[in-house]
């Protein structure tokens, strides 16, 4: 073994010292590592090496691969960059005349950029940010933070005056909006009048008269005050706000050990709120600006999660807002008429479960509202629903069956038709597998535009005539086309993946693999990872990477494109078989499929994945069940630790990074929209800390000190229940870091804990 790490030392060094075609060092070294990874134990120098190298390849491997593509104005024209063996290629289309042409000559913009920047840049590491065509002959970019336009024709770059500001995001939780009181005055769209929040109460200023003020509420207080987002109706004569009687912000502390900028400790703090704290409750207000009055607005509406803003008609006779109820079981659309106050109900929707808001909802207005397009899973699956939006009633169901739709892409009002994502409509298939479809208003005449067993993403130009393409499948490699938006006929092949290089190298795709679930009828779909180095007549342990977060489904449909998989891939190399599946409890398929998260998140598809992995071993033997592991992050850090707890005859090491180990102590949205308010002994059920007695296998729990999406105490109460309970464990606690699986110490870590008890 010695021998063998010699000479991979001696063969990495001498490589790099070689001036070859790209990547032909990694590739020589993978098949090198491959070869050799079979005469020896796992673990070894050549194990890890391989894994590290697979990383590379699977990185840079691929060639005319493009993702993303930009429309220009005139619609039928677009670019992208194309990653071909000679480097990056911008290519540009016309759809209306088939042509493609390689539009701008990279190594010339390189050389210009050198001279003019006075920096040396290597075309191969050129980045450009914020590319864009200001028309065919110029384009406009950023680099080394500087803004610059550059002449496609007389290859003239120009620099422009200023720095690029580097974008500056929010917090990760950030402040509540309505938390102002105070605001600056809001003109009127005829701009005769000011709007604003003085004393918690609504105010007007005349601007043609003197700035004559006038108060409109009188009952505003520092405990119950009006918001100073307000909003005008198009025609200037009625406002509309929400009158706000705040909650008590929870603070998450977290205390930084190591800063580098300092040597004693940092604290920092967060607004947070957790299941069961109080929310802000707004009501509506409405005021009549010629009336100088406020007009009453009596909803009767009851605890209230989150209520949207203020949406007027573009006739001015109502506006609309959406109330979704605390325990997301009642979400509604409501209208409230402007002269007089009556709130009316368009949409209810109710469930005995949940209503999943936070990534199904549809609402569409068409013609001001005359009609309305909404999401609903009514029936057992997710469809698209024609509304009388003055009536309220449902006129029609757009689409139907046991498939979902997952998105929708456009609407027509003109030609009453849309365009939609789906999946699982064709029997067989993946059913995550997306695709495109067109359906009229009336349900009739659905055409699908593509039609390839393929996970499909489509980038359509403004006028949604043409959309270009991308499809692949984790067995497939990925092909880009130009389509027809009428019909899903294919215009142009713009690109072909060449994956010869990764295939070479020895690298596999995962095989997709599906096995019935807990009730043996519904098919449970995953994929399969083996090494690169794979021995049939050898035996492997099962490593599953989990997360069963209901919020979506998790497994990847693309062809080497994620980093979800690609660093299964690398542990993998290790000599595991690794896995990865959605359970019930996930979404995008039925209702009923989804509705096993409900207040039972514990059950995180267990039965299924349990089921799944054994179905797989009994078609391949060398699939070891008696050394299974798993591991996960964030809901899956909750889950991974949960399969010692619950589920020890199965699985027997876990690595847990980030866990969510109780559901009352994390963030108050993603675990009341799934757990179900009020908080009750459900709760303490789900959490791991409740069972941490039942500790059996070898666990690591893995903690950033500065997670802020998760509370760290979380986790610090499980280590402090599984002392309690004597439980032997390994925890690793990083200073600095935030949300993670464990960065790079912590993915040594977790390779080294599943190499040590399952080898």
């Amino acid at each position: 073994m010695i021998n063998i790490y010699i000479m991979v030392t001696l063969l990495s060094n001498s490589l790099k010292k070689i001036q070859c075609e790209k990547y032909t060092y990694s590739l020589f070294l993978l098949l090198f590592l491959s070869y050799f990874g079979n005469v020896t134990a796992q673990g070894t120098a050549a194990d890890h090496q391989r894994a590290e190298v697979i990383k590379e390849v699977m990185d840079n491997a691929m060639y005319n691969t493009p993702k993303d593509f930009v429309w220009l104005e005139d619609h039928s024209k677009f670019w992208y960059i194309n990653p071909s063996r000679n480097g990056n290629e911008i290519i540009l289309v016309d759809a209306e005349n088939r042509t493609k042409k390689v539009a701008v000559d990279l190594q010339k913009l390189a050389n210009t950029l050198s001279s003019t920047s006075g920096l040396s840049i290597d075309v191969s590491q050129l980045n450009l940010q914020g590319l864009k065509f200001v028309n065919e002959k110029e384009i406009s970019f950023q680099f080394d933070r500087k803004a610059w336009k550059y002449d496609l024709v007389s290859f003239q770059l120009k620099y422009i005056e200023g720095e690029v500001e580097e974008s500056r995001g929010a917090g990760y939780w950030g402040a509540n909006r309505e938390e102002q009181k105070e605001n600056h005055p809001l003109s009127s769209p005829d701009g005769k009048w000011e709007a604003y929040i003085k004393n918690n109460n609504v105010y007007i200023k005349n601007k043609s008269v003197d700035n004559e003020e006038f108060a409109l509420s009188f009952d505003g207080s520092p405990g119950e005050y009006y918001s100073s987002y307000i909003y005008w109706s198009p025609d200037s004569r009625y406002l509309a706000t929400f009158k706000v009687r705040p909650n008590q912000n929870r603070i998450l502390y977290l205390l930084e050990s190591s800063p580098i900028d300092q040597l004693q400790p940092k604290l920092h703090t967060r607004n947070y709120l957790k299941p069961g704290d109080a929310l802000p409750q707004k009501k509506p207000g409405l005021f009549s600006v010629y009336d100088k009055k406020q007009i009453p607005v009596h909803t009767g509406l009851g605890d209230q999660y989150h209520v949207t803003h203020p949406v007027w008609r573009k006739d001015s006779r109502s506006f609309t807002f959406e109330y979704n109820e605390r325990g997301h079981q009642a979400y509604k659309v409501l209208d409230v008429e402007a002269h007089t106050g009556k709130v009316k109900e368009i949409i209810a929707e109710k469930s005995n479960t949940f209503i999943d808001y936070s990534s199904k909802k549809v609402r569409y207005d068409v013609k001001d509202g005359k009609e309305i397009i909404w999401a609903s899973e009514r029936d057992g699956w997710n469809h698209l629903y024609l509304y009388d939006g003055v009536t309220g009633k449902v006129k029609n169901q757009i689409t139907k069956g046991e498939w979902v739709v997952r998105k929708l892409i456009h609407v027509d009002e003109n030609s009453r038709t849309l365009i939609f994502e789906g999946s699982g409509m064709d029997t067989g298939e993946d059913p995550y597998l997306i695709k495109y479809y067109r359906i009229n208003f009336d349900g009739s005449g659905m055409v699908t535009l593509t039609k390839e067993e393929a996970n499909h993403s489509a980038f359509f130009s403004d006028n949604y005539k043409y959309f270009v393409d991308s499809y692949s499948r984790l067995d497939l490699p990925p092909v880009t086309v130009l389509r027809s938006a009428e019909d899903g006929k294919v215009i142009m092949e713009l690109e072909k993946a060449d994956v010869k290089d990764l295939l070479k190298a020895g690298w596999k795709a995962p095989e997709v693999f599906s096995a019935k679930a807990r009730d043996n009828k519904t098919d449970i779909w995953g994929f399969i990872i083996r090494p690169s180095n794979f021995n049939p007549n050898k035996v492997y342990p099962v490593i599953e990477y989990i997360y069963a977060g209901p919020h979506s489904s998790h497994v990847p449909k693309t062809y080497n494109s994620e980093f979800r998989y690609r660093f299964l891939h690398e542990i993998a190399e290790l000599g595991f078989i690794v896995v990865q599946l959605d359970g019930m409890g996930t979404s995008n398929r039925s209702k009923a499929f989804h509705d096993i998260a409900w207040k039972n998140l514990k059950d995180a598809g267990f039965p299924d994945r349990i089921k799944w992995i054994r179905a797989a071993a009994e078609k391949y033997p060398y699939m070891d069940t008696s050394r299974v592991g798993i591991f996960g992050n964030s809901a899956g850090g909750q889950s991974s630790a949960g399969a010692l707890l619950l589920h020890p005859d199965f699985y027997k090491v876990a690595v847990s990074s980030s866990g969510c180990h109780d559901n009352r102590m994390d963030k108050m949205w993603w675990n009341e929209q799934w757990m179900g308010f009020p908080i009750g002994p459900h709760y303490a059920e789900s959490s791991n800390v409740t069972h941490a007695h039942k500790l059996e296998g070898k666990l690591m729990l893995i903690l950033g000190e500065l997670d802020d999406n998760v509370d760290p105490a979380s986790s610090l109460q499980l280590v402090n229940a599984l002392i309690k309970a004597n439980k032997d464990f390994d925890f690793l606690m990083i200073p600095g870091m935030g949300h993670s699986l464990g960065g790079d110490y912590g993915e040594r870590k977790r390779r080294e804990f599943f190499l040590k008890h399952l080898y």
